[in-house]
């Protein structure tokens, strides 16, 4: 039975410490998916005192990982063997899955790849990234320019990919901007699929403390603000991914 983009129901796992970037993460993944309220479902792990039940992933079409703020997926915590599970158990049943930058590492650590904290190859602002060979050759990234531009935020980096993974971009500095598991439906990008300029500016403004290392002062702050830029490509990936591999794939 074939559906369409408003049938189907989407699960977003995020990790947010205050109610504002919970919110705001929510209406991102919604605006870039081109979503309604009803459609997405979000659990926010570290504000539950009871995890879910093992089956959280069935009813959904598809399943988004967001981003974290506070939250290193380099780190354990309490509700990290239950992420990390539910990550291996979306991979097994095949289940559509799209990591944002934090989603990304931890779908990488999940499966078998390596995160690594480390602050001073952090990436702010806007980039340029590079598709790989196999990303030129991708169904979701093959129609992207071979270079393009993306909003970035982050202190962690997957250095060694999983057993199966596929490198799909790279940016000339760090390797692993992108990748999917071979066979599955299962996609992570380190940029922020999920934000474009104004969406970004509003995160990073409101993790301004989180990133006081990398930029002491209001200036080198500013600079971060200004290199910002409307990601045209980037815009439409995660709503491909729901029509490929949900709608079209019904």
């Amino acid at each position: 039975m074939s559906k369409s983009l408003s049938d189907i129901r989407v699960l977003l796992l995020q990790a947010r410490n205050t109610p504002d970037m919970e919110r705001q993460e929510q209406e991102c993944f919604l605006e870039r998916c081109r979503l309604g309220h009803n459609q997405l479902d979000a659990v926010n792990l570290p504000t539950l005192d009871v995890l879910p039940q093992d089956t959280l992933l069935e009813g959904y079409d598809a399943f988004f990982i967001g981003g974290a703020g506070e939250y290193s997926a380099a780190n354990d915590y309490a509700w990290m063997p239950f992420l990390l599970g539910l990550i291996q158990r979306a991979y097994d049943q095949g289940i559509p899955t799209f990591g944002s930058c934090w989603g990304h590492q931890l779908i990488a650590r999940a499966l078998g790849g390596k995160v690594e904290h480390d602050p001073e190859r952090a990436e702010l602002g806007c980039h340029t990234i590079n598709l790989t060979e196999a990303g030129m050759e991708d169904e979701l990234l093959g129609s992207f320019p071979a270079s393009f531009m993306a909003n970035m935020g982050h202190h962690d980096r997957v250095t060694i990919l999983p057993p199966g993974a596929i490198e799909l971009a790279d940016n000339g500095s760090q390797p692993y901007e992108a990748f999917r598991m071979a066979g599955k439906p299962m996609y992570g990008t380190q940029f922020h699929s999920e934000l474009d300029k104004r969406r970004e500016a509003e995160r990073l403004i409101n993790y301004r403390e989180y990133y006081r290392l990398q930029l002491p002062s209001d200036e080198d702050f500013q600079s971060v603000l200004d290199s910002l830029q409307d990601t045209t490509e980037v815009d439409d990936l995660m709503y491909s991914f729901l029509l490929h591999f949900t709608v079209e794939a019904a």
